[in-house]
């Protein structure tokens, strides 16, 4: 008998740089057909909810199924605007980066919905440990549009000093720890504060967040044995936009089919979610929060949905995936989508949508107008360097302080 050779096997995207765009692996379910079960449900008996994808928005722009959630016309439209404000904010760093007024940017286009909706789903105290891409969770707080700029900017009312890549906010008092440049570590961190409010018996939950390539670092599959274990009070999100930073989603995923299921080996209940859905993606993290509160524990979330730009403005998407893929992606946008199901129950109309965008785009113009009073990358005011010896010690230690003075700061 002559052994067959082994083979090396490598995944593959659907489609690359010259070729037609295919979503045909997408499976959809229709909206409205997935169960909605109780908040303190076995995870043994939801292991399909880690294959399908929930839906609540149809094609005619209708809100169906089980899933539809207790949001007023006025918190949809809040949300819009939530959308709307970060979409044009995304527009006028990208344009301010290309300016040279500050180094480096990353947009969301495509991904509003997951942040924002989100947000508005947890109280005041509760803790997001975000990525680089969740800047609506500061916007759908109301976090001041000009501090996030003067953080892009590095200039002198820059909230954090110089001391962060542009675009890795922090805010503890609109609940946004601060951004790691290394991969998935703010998983395990978010899963760690969960037990410290557990362990202190206080009423405050933790959201973890991680882009889909993040999920092969070890600090993703440490972070669920952990909640897991003791139950932590956490929800675990992980945004699938199909692409990390020039590797498409098959390579960190791996034979497991889908990245909610990574959850089932660990007992944790995993959902998927149409990440493009506003009303869904709301409803299913209500749903987490919801038993997290209870001391039911964490849920692993996978958010389907896609990234439409760049991964950054250092990268080039066309060198690794078709120019028209975006146009293709079957879930479509979800700033239209929202707007289209304003519309459809007369919340909303095309006019209102025009005057809101020009709205909008003037707040944000005249909040970067303020921003750049302060300075930006090349010009205008800097964070003293007196900062960086200040936030460290709870007293300076006497080799730092003849530092300070030979800078004379």
């Amino acid at each position: 008998m002559t052994d067959t050779p082994l083979r090396f096997h490598v995944p593959q995207p659907a489609s690359r740089p010259g070729e037609q765009p295919d979503f045909s692996h997408v499976v959809i379910p229709k909206a409205g057909s997935v169960e909605r079960p109780p908040v303190d449900v076995d995870p043994k008996a939801i292991r399909d909810l880690a294959y399908s994808i929930i839906r609540v928005l149809n094609r005619e722009g209708q809100a169906v199924g089980p899933w539809v959630p207790d949001l007023s016309q006025e918190d949809l439209i809040r949300g819009l605007r939530h959308m709307m404000t970060l979409r044009s904010f995304d527009a006028r760093m990208q344009m301010a980066q290309r300016q040279g007024k500050t180094s480096f940017y990353m947009q969301h286009t495509g991904e509003e919905a997951v942040s924002c909706a989100f947000r508005i789903a947890l109280r005041p105290g509760d803790m997001n440990f975000p990525t680089y891409r969740q800047a609506g969770l500061l916007i759908a707080d109301e976090y001041p549009l000009v501090d996030m700029m003067c953080q892009i900017y590095s200039n002198e009312r820059d909230p954090l000093k110089g001391r962060q890549l542009p675009i890795m906010y922090s805010s503890k008092q609109h609940g946004f720890f601060s951004i790691s440049g290394n991969l998935a570590t703010q998983f395990v961190q978010a899963v760690g504060w969960a037990m410290a409010s557990a362990i202190k018996g206080d009423t405050k939950i933790a959201a973890a967040w991680v882009g889909d390539g993040s999920t092969a670092e070890s600090d993703f599959h440490a972070a669920l044995v952990f909640a897991s274990t003791y139950k932590a009070p956490v929800v675990l999100n992980v945004v699938n936009n199909q692409w990390a930073i020039s590797t498409f989603q098959g390579i960190a995923r791996g034979g497991s089919g889908t990245f909610a299921a990574r959850g089932l080996g660990f007992g944790i209940p995993a959902l998927r979610v149409d990440g493009n859905d506003y009303l869904a993606t709301y409803a299913v993290a209500q749903w987490a929060i919801e038993r997290a509160r209870r001391n039911l524990g964490p849920t692993l979330i996978e958010y389907v949905t896609y990234r439409a730009g760049a991964h950054s403005t250092s990268d080039d998407p066309s060198a690794y995936r078709p120019k028209q893929e975006s146009d293709g992606w079957p879930l479509g946008d979800p700033l239209l989508r929202l707007k289209e199901h304003l519309i459809a129950i007369g919340a909303w109309s095309e006019e209102r949508h025009k005057q809101t965008e020009a709205e909008i785009l003037e707040t944000v113009i005249a909040a970067q107008k303020e921003a750049e009073r302060f300075g930006t990358l090349h010009s205008g005011g800097k964070p003293s360097a007196r900062d960086m010896f200040e936030g460290v010690y709870a007293e300076l230690p006497p080799h730092l302080r003849r530092q300070r003075q030979q800078l004379g700061v």
